[in-house]
């Protein structure tokens, strides 16, 4: 489906529902069915994040819980319409997930394994070693086999900003095992903290390349917003560009560019 597409699905099917209403209610219903209405819905709770602008088109992103994100995909005029376009998204999404095609399953997890290996092959900007990230993938599908991809959106995030950050690598050339690995970060939420230690690699990088003129976070960040832009646009989930923008934003405050001579 393009954008387009998934526009005008979305306003005909969604046209006479409060959309922001109608996610959150969602995911409460589905938190309390899975064992959740004890903790007051706080594991239900969907985040919304306006893109501070002066003048539209205004932009809105939304993360559910289990860490799926999405992004207002429409030319919006207003804020509140952009927070409209991405919860429709996101609801649609949320309704799509529940369909048993959703859950990792065998043929699920060969699948995935493989356009992972296409989407490796084709990008010829990386200069990661692909080995490391897909065997942590597969070993971590193998691990979450019978849940939905949006439920297991956060912890997939995790280990593509590991992998893209080198960390993966790292780990391995310490001899981790891929158990040790996702036993250990399956534990850890996404949060500041491993915002800012990416950050700090991603600072220390530029203050190494500064020598040599720099630029490494430059290019990274440009890449990291067309990448998120062309998510957004096509209604597509896009928490791994969205951190990537966010760790490389952190990571500039931490190692100014270099002033002019």
């Amino acid at each position: 489906m393009t954008s387009t597409e998934v526009s005008t699905a979305t306003d005909g099917v969604l046209s006479t529902v409060n959309v922001v209403e109608a996610l959150q209610e969602f995911w409460q219903v589905k938190a309390s069915r899975n064992g959740g209405a004890g903790s007051g819905g706080s594991g239900a709770l969907v985040i919304y994040e306006s893109v501070p602008a002066a003048h539209p088109p205004y932009v809105c992103y939304v993360t559910l819980p289990g860490g799926a994100c999405f992004g207002s995909f429409q030319n919006c005029p207003t804020k509140a319409e952009a927070r409209r376009s991405a919860a429709k998204i996101a609801l649609m999404n949320s309704v799509f997930n529940e369909h048993e095609s959703r859950r990792i399953s065998e043929h699920f997890i060969e699948k995935a394994v493989a356009e992972a290996r296409a989407s490796f092959a084709g990008d010829a900007a990386s200069h990661q070693d692909p080995s490391a990230g897909i065997a942590a993938f597969r070993f971590m599908l193998e691990a979450n086999k019978g849940r939905t991809m949006l439920e297991f959106q956060e912890l997939m995030t995790v280990f593509q900003l590991l992998h893209w950050n080198g960390s993966l690598r790292a780990m391995r050339e310490r001899q981790c095992s891929r158990q040790e690995v996702v036993a250990h970060y399956s534990a850890r939420a996404l949060d500041d903290a491993m915002r800012e230690q990416m950050a700090r690699e991603w600072a220390s990088r530029e203050r190494e390349a500064a020598a040599t003129g720099g630029g490494v976070l430059r290019s990274e960040l440009a890449r990291a917003e067309r990448e998120l832009r062309a998510a957004r646009l096509a209604a597509r989930e896009l928490r791994f560009p969205k951190e990537k923008r966010d760790i490389l934003l952190l990571a500039a405050r931490l190692a100014p560019p270099q002033q002019q001579q």
